[in-house]
């Protein structure tokens, strides 16, 4: 059963959330830059945007990726917009990997991101595809993996705007 649960530090008692979403976020050319398990500067990019999330009050469940998007399940406070979560994430996480110099291929994210939205209830789940990205996409590319996502979510593309 899901459970609704007030957000810490609420100043309206009345502000409740009780979902989770998956968003997704990738490279331009969909090439390998952003960096694969093990690499320097990974798990330091995964820390920094983990610390976005948390300056947006709201709440990481699981980040992962590989060498061309990042992937990560949260939980939106109620009075962040998605829109601005999501500019906070590219520009934030961009300028860093700039400054730090990790990636040498690594020039801007992607325009645009793709956002679903779940239940609680596969919370679990969700947190499991996030943590075994590497192994999933020795089978499935990130085009494939993005088709089926906006397959399943009921979602109308144009397959011009996934490549």
């Amino acid at each position: 059963p899901c459970k609704w649960s007030r957000w810490p530090g609420s100043p309206n008692a009345r502000m409740y959330s009780w979902g989770s979403c998956t968003w997704r976020l990738s490279t331009p050319t969909c090439g390998p830059c952003v960096g694969s398990r093990g690499k320097p500067g990974r798990d330091g990019l995964f820390r920094y945007m983990w610390g976005i999330v948390k300056n947006n009050r709201s709440h990481l469940y699981r980040i992962n990726g590989i060498e061309d998007h990042v992937h990560l399940v949260t939980s939106l406070h109620p009075t962040v917009r998605l829109a601005d979560f999501i500019k906070d994430l590219k520009t934030g996480s961009s300028k860093w990997i700039k400054e730090e110099r990790l990636f040498s291929e690594f020039d801007h994210w992607q325009d645009g991101y793709a956002a679903f939205t779940h239940s609680i209830g596969e919370k679990n789940a969700l947190i499991e595809y996030v943590k075994n990205q590497e192994e999933h996409h020795r089978i499935r590319s990130f085009t494939e993996e993005l088709i089926r996502l906006l397959e399943e979510a009921g979602i109308e593309y144009d397959p011009k705007y996934l490549a």
